[in-house]
């Protein structure tokens, strides 16, 4: 099962990367291999946000639907996602946001294994570089949306 991780600074505010990663039906917009994303439902509960979202995922031959459940933490500025249906047999990712001197520290994880052999097979030799090419989209779309770095 692959995992990825990594911390980094970027200099924006973490108010800022939040609202971008939490604009899951923006994705398509610039998210490697992301074909189309649908909210399926969006539900406030208390101190927290639920949506269940739906993402194709296109890659050469391969294009896959799978649905998750994001949880959306704004006072804490964290976001967590979990796997309800698709080609996974697992999937779990999050991201933590914090102010810091010079911008934010913006912390994500993953960790997903595929139902299928062959393609955990093909993607695990690509995987590490893949992940880093999905967290530059998402720096790529926060000076996009906010600026460049100065």
């Amino acid at each position: 099962m692959p995992t990825h991780s990594e911390t980094k600074l970027l200099p924006y505010t973490a108010q800022q990367m939040y609202d971008l990663v939490a604009d899951v039906g923006r994705y398509p917009e610039f998210l490697p291999w992301t074909a189309a994303a649908r909210i399926r439902s969006n539900e406030e509960r208390g101190d927290h946000r639920v949506m269940d979202a739906d993402l194709v995922i296109s890659f050469k031959v391969f294009r896959e639907r799978f649905t998750s459940r994001v949880v959306l933490w704004p006072e804490a500025q964290k976001i967590d996602t979990e796997y309800l249906d698709g080609p996974f047999k697992k999937m779990v990712s999050n991201w933590r946001f914090e102010d810091a001197p010079g911008g934010c520290n913006v912390q994500f994880f993953v960790d997903f294994e595929f139902r299928n052999r062959i393609l955990q097979g093909i993607i695990g030799v690509v995987f590490n570089e893949a992940m880093q090419r999905v967290v530059r989209a998402f720096e790529a779309r926060a000076a996009d949306l906010y600026g460049p770095p100065s």
